[in-house]
């Protein structure tokens, strides 16, 4: 299967050659046909092999000039057949010319030329051969000439129809892939509207009477235990209606795995190890004094480690990778490298995960760069804040 399709793409970059082909088989029953006798075989007629071999010569240029090569070779032939009328020959060129012309030339001059070539051909055979217009070898060159242009139109038809199914089928699969992406955009602008609305207004009145409560403790400590129960309500609404929507986009499938515990960075030694049993080195380092951190920004880190040192595992296998955890006063800085060592890849990548790891980062205020480093290796570098900063909630309307 390999090499006709090697032998078809390199034809198609040699269309002069492609175009000649034909040519070849021609000259050579040509040959043995003149060698043929009526009892024996004798030295090929030279001279007629010749005149076919020049009649041929057009053939080169049938797909860029259909029209002209199919008037000259006509020519040509039904020049031969009224000088060499003496071995009754087939105009073969003309044939090829004629089926190029119907394949690459509109319907109405494939047809057109078709029957004027069938009528000129029959009429000259007739006048040399003293034969009738209707008389079979008469009609049978006329044939010849209908089934050239006949097949030329039916790989035409042919072609037509497979190019429609093939740009009807990449038509459907654009729009099978713009639909999944427009109905993943609505459905997470719906679940961010659906998660603000619960946060807006829940964490706003918590917010509110929490302030109620801390100011009317020792005054008036009655309704400061009032403000709490409004809290615990709140509080207890807001985790309902939170679970509810997280809800909606558990699938009836998933495993048990997918409600375990979020991860955090003191799971890093089972990431870690595990990564060190499937064959990558990793070293850990850890700078700075560490820091509380919120959970949305220990998850993020920990996802992103998690990707980067997947993603190193699976196009640098065999490598040697580097984790660094720096605290600083205000950021924790992750910065996971490989030495790019050569080796086969562990599968193909989507590109989807370098995205992820920005758009989670982006989501708690962080930035994520990536790229490859001088000579061989990869680097990520996310720079992630310890604390989330405060955003002003306005009240719900």
């Amino acid at each position: 299967m390999e090499l006709p399709m090697v032998w078809r793409q390199w034809l198609a970059r040699h269309d002069r050659i492609r175009d000649a082909l034909p040519a070849v088989p021609l000259i050579v029953i040509a040959t043995a046909a003149t060698a043929v006798g009526k009892n024996d075989w004798h030295e090929p007629r030279w001279d007629e092999v010749v005149w076919m071999a020049l009649s041929c010569v057009p053939l080169a240029f049938r797909s860029r000039w259909p029209l002209g090569v199919a008037v000259f070779t006509l020519a040509g032939d039904l020049t031969l057949m009224a000088v060499a009328s003496h071995i009754a020959p087939t105009p073969a060129a003309s044939l090829v010319a004629l089926y190029t012309l119907a394949v690459h030339g509109s319907r109405r001059t494939a047809w057109s030329v078709g029957v004027a070539a069938g009528v000129a051909i029959t009429g000259v055979y007739a006048a040399t051969q003293a034969e009738s217009l209707v008389g079979g070898a008469s009609l049978l060159r006329f044939d010849f000439v209908l089934a050239a242009t006949a097949l030329g139109r039916a790989v035409r038809s042919r072609r037509e129809s497979l190019a429609a199914a093939r740009e009807r089928v990449e038509h459907a699969e654009r729009m099978k892939e713009e639909e999944a992406r427009r109905r993943v955009t609505q459905e997470r602008v719906r679940i961010a509207r659906d998660l603000h609305d619960v946060v807006a207004h829940h964490i706003t009145l918590v917010n509110a009477q929490a302030g109620v409560a801390h100011h009317l403790m020792r005054a008036n400590p009655d309704q400061a235990y009032e403000a709490l129960a409004h809290i615990k309500d709140n509080s207890r609404a807001a985790l309902d209606e939170l679970r509810a929507t997280v809800g909606l986009l558990r699938q009836p499938g998933d495993a048990p795995g997918s409600r375990a515990p979020i991860p955090r960075l003191a799971d890093l030694d089972t990431l870690v190890d595990g990564c060190r049993a499937s064959g990558l080195s990793v070293r850990v380092t850890r700078t700075g004094t560490p820091s509380p951190l919120t959970p949305a920004t220990e998850l993020t880190a920990y996802r992103i480690i998690q990707e980067a040192l997947t993603n190193s595992h699976k196009h640098a296998a065999g490598s040697e990778a580097a984790l660094v955890l720096d605290y600083g006063p205000h950021t924790l800085r992750v910065t996971v490298t490989d030495d790019g060592r050569p080796g086969p890849p562990k599968g193909a990548g989507t590109g989807h995960g370098l995205v992820g790891m920005r758009e989670r980062a982006t989501a708690i205020g962080g930035t994520v760069t990536a790229g490859p480093l001088p000579g061989r290796g990869f680097e990520v570098v996310a720079e992630l804040p310890l604390s989330l900063a405060p955003t002003s909630v306005s009240n719900p309307s």
